[in-house]
């Protein structure tokens, strides 16, 4: 075999009969290529329910969306499998993880090269897609993008050579004759004007604005109808059933337009489609997202000789300039409307339209298509210059370690209505002691931290909406403060909570509106936000500093031209360096005469503030004071030992041993992955992992905090034996710990 020879390729991404433009993607590319070559075909879908689909006999091998681990047995089968090439299909929300990360994962461990199509490319993504986007750009040998938009964007805002970029347009049928006459009795719509829009049904379609157009193109053409031929996305089904179908059938009640609109409330096969598609006069994409790089219903339906009508996301532009068709602004209805009733009253416009549209989308046919692709594939063969990798059995040392599954039965068993409860006794929640703000807002964190993995389930957002709750109740609008204390027959036993219940709150509502897609906990949180967000800024306390940054930042994430909550950021950090630039030395950089408690935390925040903001002071007092904890932080075998509940000073040195708390293991972790994220050191990810092994029994004991059977943590670690109570904090700490480092997982 040659180095361009292709004998056997896999094709991973959604695939049919799950129902979605991947899906149909994958097998229309599949099947043309396993036309227009020789190769073995075979492919590897992802699965997002229980069970998966009834796939056909070249599905090989399948992934659990969500499953970490399945996407390291898929490369592990690929490579074993012979093949000699793959090919990924694209976009974020479609594999789990953060920003779609798990398929980094498989990327990482396989040996063959492999070529990415981008069905999305984001010109301002978010620190999360961004790092994705980084990390795939490196492990795939070559690019496909549909549109010179999408191209330019990577070239200019990801920094990759335009060698490794292939420009191939979004693949279509060879549309058979049309008799439209026919069809249209057939539709039984004979003598009407028909528009057309069809895909999968969800809000960003825009479909609301064409149906408020109807009732001025119907004065100018009375018999005209507009055809909406699609399910509801399964996710969305899934998230919110059929609302916005409903919403759409609503308005066109109260728009009085209902002998004008017909709903197809399902998903065609592609001959259905394709005379769905001869039928109609002219063709709709009113899209709301301009960054949408490609549709591959404006691909079909232009493809086939269709007059279109569409918004101007990157794809439309790009196909549809230079009088190819005609492009609307975003969420225009009078704008819709004068250009349908152009269009259907300019025949000969109309004709020479829908002719230029079908000559063009010859070079789009599959069969056109296909040949691109090959040559893409060979052309990565022959780049692929490093050798592949012996297919050995590989030692530890060459794949991350396993982690424990999300295990969260004492998390539920500690809560009830009013929010988790502060302390155990072993296993069984104390209610003499109460509840706290500072734990339903670590409680709250994880929620989020759990949807964002794609674990989310009604329990958990029920968990969610108990914490967030709590915060809610806890916030004194009078003061702008939190309580903390609550007993438990819902008496708040305080006027005033402590300075770090407020930045913990803080951290919590940013980590809510940045990460959370649940609408309304985003909108909750974001007004909490801006009344708590000063408080923080009048406190001594640097952890309280540390954890309003963090909040702020989490914030930023979905709000980034925010000026406010940036300044109070900036105000923050000063703080911070101040503190340190006022007590370090050279053998004593911190911020602080004692080490004490959550230590990491305050570089973190640094950290975490510097990658934000360009701030290389910041950046340097972090890392710095950092590296020094972790060494003092590590036991003489080479163990992490979080500093003992007493700390430690510069005056004696003398550092606590004992008790070892959870709360120290967990702000070790999630200030070395940020300190990963910041510099791409392997070294911070290894120390990520030094302290999360603290829990599984990697420490000064040799015994394990965590309960494997229940996810619940024991309290701390003593000179003889663990503290076997399980309250609130030791457990979330375990459990945050391990969300984040299921996040690391997917990244190293």
């Amino acid at each position: 075999m040659t180095n361009h020879d292709l004998h056997k390729i896999a094709f991973i991404g959604d695939y049919l009969p799950r129902k979605c433009g991947i899906a149909t993607f994958t097998h229309d590319l599949r099947s043309a290529i396993a036309k227009a070559s020789d190769a073995n075909c075979i492919v590897v879908p992802m699965d997002d329910i229980v069970g998966g689909y009834d796939y056909e006999d070249e599905v090989q091998f399948q992934v659990v969306e969500q499953e970490l681990d399945d996407y390291r047995a898929a490369a592990d089968f690929l490579n074993f499998s012979n093949v000699d090439i793959v090919s990924l299909q694209h976009e974020f929300g479609i594999y789990g993880g953060a920003s779609g990360s798990h398929v980094l994962a498989l990327l990482r461990d396989l040996r063959m090269p492999v070529v990415t199509t981008l069905h999305t490319v984001l010109s301002d993504p978010n620190q999360s897609q961004r790092a994705v986007m980084k990390q795939l750009v490196r492990l795939s040998s070559r690019l496909v993008v549909m549109t010179e938009r999408s191209r330019q964007t990577l070239i200019n805002t990801y920094a990759v050579p335009s060698e490794k970029v292939d420009l191939i347009a979004h693949g279509i049928p060879n549309r058979p004759d049309i008799d439209q006459v026919k069809l249209k009795e057939q539709f039984g719509v004979e003598g009407r004007s028909v528009a057309l829009t069809f895909g999968l049904l969800s809000p960003g379609k825009g479909i609301e604005h064409v149906l408020q157009a109807i009732p001025e193109i119907i004065r100018h053409f009375p018999d005209f109808i507009y055809l909406v031929l699609g399910a509801t996305h399964p996710s969305l089904i899934r998230e919110q059933g059929e609302r916005y179908r409903i919403s759409l059938e609503r308005m066109a009640k109260e728009l009085r337009i209902t002998k004008h609109v017909s709903f197809y409330n399902r998903f065609v096969e592609l001959d259905e489609l394709t005379e769905f598609i001869g039928t109609a006069d002219l063709y709709i994409t009113p899209y709301l997202n301009a960054q949408q790089a490609v549709s591959g219903t404006l691909a079909y339906a232009f493809g086939c000789g269709q007059a279109v009508i569409s918004t101007p996301y990157w794809h439309a532009e790009e196909l549809l300039a230079d009088g190819r068709g005609v492009l609307v602004p975003f969420a225009d209805p009078k704008a819709i409307a004068r250009e349908v009733i152009g269009l259907l009253a300019d025949e000969p416009r109309r004709s020479a339209m829908r002719e230029q549209a079908y000559l063009l989308g010859r070079d789009m046919t599959w069969d056109h298509v296909s040949q691109l692709y090959v040559s893409s594939f060979k052309h990565a063969l022959e780049d692929h210059n490093i050798q592949r990798k012996p297919l050995a059995v590989r030692t530890l040392d060459e794949r991350p370690l396993a982690l424990p599954q999300m295990q969260l039965d004492h998390l539920q068993h500690m809560s009830d209505s009013t929010g988790i409860v502060q302390h155990a006794i072993y296993s069984i929640p104390d209610h003499g002691h109460g509840y706290c703000t500072d734990d339903n807002a670590r409680a709250l964190i994880l929620t989020v931290l759990i949807e964002e993995l794609g674990k989310d389930s009604p329990d958990v957002q029920m968990l969610a909406s108990r914490y967030a709750a709590f915060l809610n109740v806890a916030f004194d609008r009078d003061t702008g403060r939190f309580r903390n204390f609550m007993s438990f027959d819902r008496r708040w036993l305080e006027r005033d909570g402590s300075d770090d219940s407020q930045g913990r709150a803080l951290w919590a509502l940013g980590i809510c509106i940045g990460r959370s897609r649940r609408g309304g906990m985003v909108s909750w949180a974001r007004e909490l936000f801006h009344r708590a967000l000063s408080s923080c800024e009048n406190t001594t306390s640097p952890r309280t500093w540390a954890l309003g940054i963090l909040g702020i930042h989490e914030y930023l994430r979905r709000y980034h031209g925010d000026r406010v909550a940036s300044t109070m950021s900036e105000r923050l950090a000063k703080k911070l360096i101040e503190m340190y630039e006022s007590v370090a030395t050279d053998d004593w950089p911190w911020f602080e005469n004692v080490a004490t408690y959550n230590n990491a935390k305050l570089p973190q925040a640094l950290l975490s503030y510097g990658r934000s903001s360009g701030d290389a002071r910041a950046t340097e007092i972090g890392l710095k004071s950092l590296r020094w904890l972790g060494e003092k932080q590590r036991s003489p075998e080479g163990r992490f030992r979080p500093i003992g509940c007493n700390g430690f000073s510069r005056d004696d040195g003398t550092t606590a041993i004992f008790d070892q708390q959870a709360i120290e293991a967990h702000a070790m972790v999630s200030a070395s992955i940020e300190a990963y994220a910041v510099t791409s050191d392997a070294g911070w990810a290894e120390q990520a992992h030094l302290a999360f092994d603290w829990f599984l029994g990697r420490n000064d004991l040799g015994m394990p905090l965590y309960d494997a059977s229940t996810g619940g943590c024991y309290d701390g670690l003593m000179e003889n034996q663990v503290n076997e109570n399980q309250g609130a904090e030791s457990t979330l700490a375990f459990l945050l710990s391990l969300a984040e480092m299921q996040q690391l997982a997917s990244l190293e």
